[in-house]
């Protein structure tokens, strides 16, 4: 193999989910392609952490100081929505049911990792919560961590009279319950709601 295609293709290998041969069949498509569309790629790559930044209010993707969903004055303000990650974000936008605003972590707290609440992005959320927040709602995921980060927040701002709400856990639209684990079943019977709510 030419060392500029290996070279590429070991690149494209580094990248989560894609092993040795989905990177030597995107390098060679990449070499098929008119070298405009490899030159616009490596473009885009090269501008990426030039125009991507994080924003300094809540933590998620933006091409500014502050993204475009705390600029967003329709959206509610006093709701924030804790996640992990900036692409939990994403994830959570998809459903179009969320209005209010997030806040991202940058991780969750795992103390065999070595992280721990100094290496969350909490310092702005103290500053959010003190300003008077309506509702703190918890989005960290299902894991040990997850579930250990959620506990520890809920912990920290007990005493701050912000509404702390975390989201519910449990069968899968369109689920079936032979294929759940117990303690799939057990969350999604602890959080059960009224037959009234459900079928809103």
């Amino acid at each position: 193999m030419p060392a500029p295609l290996a070279r590429v293709v070991e690149m494209l290998a580094s990248l989560p989910g894609v092993g040795p041969k989905t990177a030597l069949r995107l390098g060679l498509n990449l070499l098929s392609r008119p070298a405009a569309d490899t030159v616009a790629l490596a473009e885009a790559l090269a501008r990426l952490h030039e125009q991507v930044g994080f924003c300094e209010n809540c933590g998620c993707f933006a091409e500014q100081t502050v993204c475009h969903f705390c600029n967003d004055v329709r959206r509610d303000a006093q709701t924030v929505c804790l996640v992990e990650q900036p692409v939990d974000v994403l994830m959570m936008e998809r459903g179009h049911g969320f209005r209010g605003h997030y806040h991202v972590l940058h991780g969750r707290l795992s103390p065999v990792d070595g992280l721990g609440p100094e290496q969350l992005n909490l310092a702005a959320l103290d500053k959010r919560v003190a300003s008077g927040l309506k509702e703190l709602i918890l989005a960290t995921s299902a894991t040990v961590d997850g579930e250990a980060t959620a506990h520890y927040l809920a912990r920290r701002f007990t005493s701050s009279g912000v509404k702390i709400t975390r989201i519910a856990r449990g069968v899968p639209e369109g689920g079936e319950l032979e294929y759940l684990d117990e303690h799939t079943l057990s969350r999604a019977l602890d959080q059960r709601v009224s037959w009234d709510a459900t079928s809103i």
